[in-house]
Formats: C-alpha cells, structure tokens, sequence
C-alpha cells in the first residue's frame, strides 16, 4: 500500500491531468443530461379493450373477455391479469413484473391478440399502456374574436403543423371546437311511402364507401395485388348512391333525403378566461429532453405571433412541464450548492487555514463534476430525486479528505518530513475510511434491487449518493495526499 502511495504522489502530473481529464468530462455530461421532474417510470401493465356493440355484459364475457383471457394468460413476465366485462365493452389489465420489457411484452400481446376468434360485429382490441412521460408536455390555447371552428381550423392548419416539424416534438393535437361531420338527413315520410329503414339505407352507404384488398392476381412469376378503392369523395357522390333498383326506376339518395356538412357536437368545450378556444396538446418524443424541446416551441411561438393569419387570435400557454421542471431542478441546485459553501465554512472554522481548507474542498467539485459522468454512462437523468442524492451526499463528501488530513498532520507535528507523513498517514487511515464509505454505501445501494415503483424513483438517488462517495474516496486517497505531498497543503492553525 505505501510503495503505492509512494507511487501516486511521484507524479503529481499524472495525478492533476487524470484529475482535469475527469472534471472535463463531467462537465461536458452535464450539459448532455436529460432534465426530468421525476426518474423515468413505466408501470408494467397493458389494458386490452375490446368493444362489441349492442351485447350484454355476459355476452361480453363469454364471447370477448374469455377467449383473450386465455391467449394472453399465458405471456411472459405476467404476473397476473383482472377482466372486467359491462355492456358493450370487455377490458382485461394485465399486470407484469417490473423486469419486464414492456415494448417487447405489448409486441407480444398484440401477437396473440390477432389468434383470437372474435365475433363478426366486435372491434379490433386496442392495447392501451399506462405512461406518465405520455403526459403532454405542453398545453397551449387558442382564443379570439373569431368562431371557435374557424379558430379549430386555425389550430389544425396554421399552429398544429407547425409545432410538430419543432425537434424533438411527437405530435400535437387539437381539442375542443367543433369539428365538421356528413349529415345525411332522410325524409321518414318517403321512407315510410317506399317501405324502407334508415339500417337499409346506412347499410348502402357503407357498401358504396370502400377501401378494402381484393386479393391478388398471379402471371407467370409477377403477382399483381388488387384492391377496391370506392370512397366518397365528394357530396354529389352520397347523393347519387343508389338504394334501390327494380322496375319501378332507380330510388338515389338525393330522392329520399338531403347531404350536408355539419359541425359535428361539441364533446369537449374549452374556454380560457371565460372566452371560448380551442386546445392543443404537445407530445414530446421519447428520448427528447423536455426543457430543450420546451425552449424551441416557445422560440417557434414567437414566429406564430408575427403570422398574419392568425391577427386577432391569441395563442397562450396553459401548461408547461419544463417551467416546472426548471424551477424544481434550480431549487435543488441552489440547496447543494449552498451545502457546498457551508460545508466550507465548517472546514475552515475548525482548521482555521485558507488553504488546508481549500485543499480539502477540491474534492467536492472534483467528486460532483466525476458523479456527472457516470449518471450519463448509466442512464441516470438530471431529476429532483437524482440532485437530492447529490446534495445529500455533499456533506459527506469532505469526510474522508479530513480524515487523511488530519492523519498527515498529526505525523508532521511528530517532525516527521512531508512525503514521508503523507505516506504513512494516508496507509494508517486508509483502511478505515474505505470501510466507512462502504457502511454508507450499503445503506443506499441496494435501493436499486427494490422490486416496484419505490425502486424505480429511488434507483436514482442510490446511484447518485454511491458514485460521489466513490469518487471522494478516491479523490481522499489520491488527489488529496498529492497536492499536500507537494506543498499546496499546510498544516492547520
């Protein structure tokens, strides 16, 4: 251990560009760490919605929710699954454990969701996942002295398209307002007259609206793929659309009611400061950071205000993630920062020596710019949680560097030359200080084989509290004894 010592505080170039090249990269992880309010939490369950119009809750049961219930029951990592059938809707959540690959297990889901033999007239199952980081990001309001379905088309037209060419931005979509709808109005009196329904009639028109495949048509080693494509495309083409044939002439859609666009009903009504507006949720990309993709909707905000098209609309902002994340993060940064300079004042209120002092606080910045590094090697974001572990961890930073300071000193008062002491003093309380940064290791390391959400928001700080620990042990053992060893260091008062 001393020949070792010996070793580190001979080169104290290697020591200072091992120790600059590790500040570096922290410094630069910095700036490439995600910031996030919270860790990144997926909860491991899948609901399966599966609708059938018309049918009874045991219908439901026993034509939809059983047959699902036994291809899915049988997936891996499920730990167990809860059905629930009402009138015209079976759901069924299946629950996994927390190792589970939830992108893979919804890939599976929907694999043996397409060997179920469902009813004729049931839907297509929808596979939903439960994802807080699905949360708009961003809402934002559309309001002015125009009608809300003009200011509807605004969004969608003007505001929506633009937003989403923004980095970093999934998607954006538009709430509230009313939204145009085909209404085809038919006269109950004629309908009576010619002995039809209003089901014969919409029968007709889905028959005539298709797009559909018509399988495929094979010369020789060419296969040409068929498909019939027959959708409306404008009013004159429902109007036209022949309901009945015989004898008697041809009976059109025209000749037994009228065709129009309508706003379809509001089901969302949307208003900001008691005016009436529109909605538009922002969507951020999985992997996007969201304060940066915040801070270019804003600068593409203010372009949107410079728009002709949208003078007397005004676009405000209802929600920010970023704005709240920006203010929790400088919170906490402010709180380690001012640990950092207490934890200072302590240092120098009992040495009594500006530099003894300052060599001891070096490992402070040198173990947080080093803690940076390696939450970006592992995948650890800038959150509340993640700066908490840092800033408690602060004040323990200093603890080994005292220690083997203080060992160091007590040799020198002894007469004992300067290298030498640091040898000598740094081997006596080496052992100890390793072992008493492993005791408070063991507190918070194991918080990451937590099973379940407590492991995965405090998976984090764990990791946090034992990288900077990790790195003031070494920094106690190897920077500190090579800056005392050649004379940045005196002794205490």
């Amino acid at each position: 251990m001393q020949q070792w010592l010996k070793g580190i505080i001979r080169r104290p170039v290697t020591v200072a560009m091992i120790t600059i090249a590790a500040v570096t990269f922290g410094v630069l992880s910095l700036g490439r760490l995600p910031l996030e309010l919270l860790p990144d939490i997926t909860y491991p369950t899948l609901t399966v919605q599966t609708e059938l119009p018309d049918a009874s809750p045991h219908e439901v049961e026993q034509l939809v929710t059983d047959p699902i219930e036994e291809v899915v029951g049988v997936t891996q990592g499920l730990r167990r699954y809860v059905s629930n059938s009402r009138a015209g809707v079976s759901e069924v959540v299946l629950e996994f454990t927390w190792d589970t690959d939830m992108q893979r297990a919804s890939l599976d889901v929907r694999e043996k969701l397409d060997l179920v033999n469902l009813p004729d007239d049931a839907r297509a199952p929808l596979v939903y996942r439960f994802d807080p980081s699905l949360d708009p990001m961003m809402r934002l309001s559309l309001s002015g002295n125009r009608p809300v379905p003009e200011l509807r088309k605004l969004a969608e037209i003007r505001i929506k398209r633009r937003l989403e060419t923004v980095t970093g931005v999934a998607a954006a979509r538009v709430t509230g307002g009313a939204e145009d709808e085909v209404l085809v109005e038919l006269d109950s009196q004629r309908l009576d007259v010619l002995s039809l329904s209003v089901l014969e009639v919409a029968r007709k028109l889905g028959q005539e609206n298709v797009n559909r495949s018509g399988g495929e048509i094979r010369d020789r080693q060419t296969a040409y793929r068929l498909r019939t494509v027959r959708e409306f495309r404008s009013m004159e083409d429902i109007e036209n659309v022949i309901v009945r044939h015989g004898e008697t002439g041809t009976l059109r859609v025209r000749d037994i009611g009228s065709v129009a666009i309508v706003p379809r009903d509001d089901e969302i009504l949307v208003r900001v400061n008691g005016r009436p507006a529109v909605q538009l949720d922002l969507y951020k990309e999985g992997d996007a950071n969201a304060v940066f993709v915040a801070q270019r909707v804003r600068a593409r905000l203010d372009e949107l205000e410079q728009d002709r098209s949208l003078s007397g609309c005004k676009i405000e902002v209802l929600s920010d993630q970023a704005r709240f994340i920006e203010d929790s993060i400088a919170s906490v940064k402010s709180t380690a920062l001012l640990g950092a300079l207490l934890a200072a004042l302590v240092l120098y209120l009992f040495l009594r020596n500006l530099l003894s002092t300052l060599t001891i606080a070096l490992s402070i910045p040198v173990s947080v710019a080093v803690t940076f590094f390696l939450m970006e090697l592992t995948d650890v974001s800038m959150n509340v949680l993640s700066l908490g572990g840092l800033a408690l961890g602060i004040g323990m930073l200093v603890d080994n560097s005292v220690v083997v300071l203080e060992a160091i000193q007590r040799l020198r008062d002894k007469g004992m030359e300067a290298k030498q002491a640091v040898v000598e003093g740094t081997g006596q309380v080496m052992g100890g200080i390793i072992a008493s940064t492993l005791t408070t290791i063991a507190v918070f390391l194991p918080l990451i084989f937590v099973q379940g959400i407590g492991g995965e928001i405090f998976r984090d700080q764990a990791l946090t509290v034992t990288y900077s620990l990790l790195v003031s042990l070494f920094v106690a053992v190897t920077v500190i004894p090579t800056v005392i060893a050649n004379g940045a260091g005196s002794s205490p008062g």
